[in-house]
Order: C-alpha cells, then structure tokens, then sequence
C-alpha cells in the first residue's frame, strides 16, 4: 500500500495527500500527517474517502479491511464502518473521524476533523 509523508498548508487545517491520478478507483493508501495522525485515504467509485486509521474499539489498523461499496470492515473484530458519515453499522455512537477530501488541480488534500463544517 502506497505511503505518504504529508506537509501541512501555512494555515495549517490543509493536509497534501497527493495526485489524484495517483490514486486509481478502488486504490488506497496511508498518509502520514505531522502532530503523528494516520489517515486512511480511499478512492471507492470514483470518489474520494479519509478518515482516521484507527478502528475506535480497540485502535486496530483499518488500512487492510475489506471495502465494499461504502462500508469498510475492520479486519480486526469484523466491525463495519459507512465511510460517507463514520457510523458504525451495528453501534451508530461509535465513530471514525472522517477528514473532507478536496481536489484541487489535479492534487488531493484532506481538512482536518476539527476544521469541517
């Protein structure tokens, strides 16, 4: 899986995650923010998911679960989580910090959890 070690933007609420073309449907790679966060960057269908590469049970990788159209399963304990809104299937309170994922010339890049509206 493709790894990228990130920079932040100087108003710092911006991270680079890389080319879009980069990042094929059904690709997926790790980017490695400053400050030690690990987000999981995904291309399902033509669009674009992040979000925090920690499963909240028990802090699993998520990297290698299973993506099936929007739900991506902790290869861990098996919990599924929807991608679009961070839920998890089976117990809605508990939730993965999603980062909003915005493409702009042709490069990808991720707003922090704390910064989306």
């Amino acid at each position: 899986m493709p790894v990228l070690q990130t920079t932040l933007l100087s108003d710092s609420t911006l991270l680079a995650a890389g080319a879009v073309q980069d990042l094929p449907p059904g690709g997926r790679k790790l980017v490695f923010a400053p400050g030690g966060e690990t987000i999981l960057l995904l291309n399902v269908e033509g669009e674009f998911y992040a979000m925090e590469n920690s499963c909240p049970h028990a802090g699993a990788s998520l990297a290698s679960g299973a993506c099936d159209a929007h739900v991506l399963t902790c290869p861990a304990h098996g919990l599924k989580f929807n991608i679009k809104n961070g839920q998890c299937t089976a117990s809605p309170q508990m939730m993965i910090p999603l980062y909003e994922v915005l493409e702009r010339e042709g490069r990808l890049w991720l707003k922090r959890p704390e910064t989306v509206m």
